[in-house]
């Protein structure tokens, strides 16, 4: 078990994650952990708890949350939110703990790699003429690549 060093934690990080749209419930948890009993992700994974995560966050654990992969993990099925008994709602207080990771640079590069996807082609993969070809083969329409639609939306 690796030990905190309390000069390393930032008590005001739960209060930016509560400032983040979505985080405002952080503070109300009281780890009973039925959001954990409740998410198919840690049943497969088990870095990823979100009792512990909201404890980490709670504590001012900034840079274990914000440069870890496992924040990535939810599948945001809002199963934790539909259990909670102080009705946090932690799919939106991840995504206002990836919104500051995001912030802070702290993306992993499968998600870099899918946004300059985006912005190259306006979707996650290029359609080349190699796809065209067979689907006009099939009797399918060519698909156009939009990748203006994706930064009208996204920027």
């Amino acid at each position: 078990m690796s030990r905190i060093n309390l000069n390393d934690l930032d008590p005001s990080f739960k209060h930016r994650v509560a400032e983040q749209p979505g985080g405002q419930g952080i503070k109300a948890c009281f780890a009973c952990k039925a959001c954990t009993a409740a998410c198919p992700i840690t049943a497969v994974d088990a870095r990823y708890d979100p009792r512990k995560i909201i404890r980490m966050a709670l504590l001012g654990m900034t840079e274990e949350i914000l440069h870890s992969d496992f924040i990535w993990l939810c599948s945001s099925c809002y199963g934790c939110q539909e259990v909670c008994p102080q009705n946090v709602s932690f799919t939106e207080v991840m995504f206002a703990i990836k919104n500051l990771a995001a912030a802070e640079a702290c993306v992993p590069p499968g998600l870099t790699g899918q946004r300059l996807l985006l912005k190259a082609h306006g979707r996650l993969y290029e359609i080349s003429d190699f796809e065209n070809e067979k689907r006009e083969k099939m009797g399918l329409p060519r698909i156009k690549e939009h990748p203006e639609d994706y930064d009208a939306l996204l920027g």
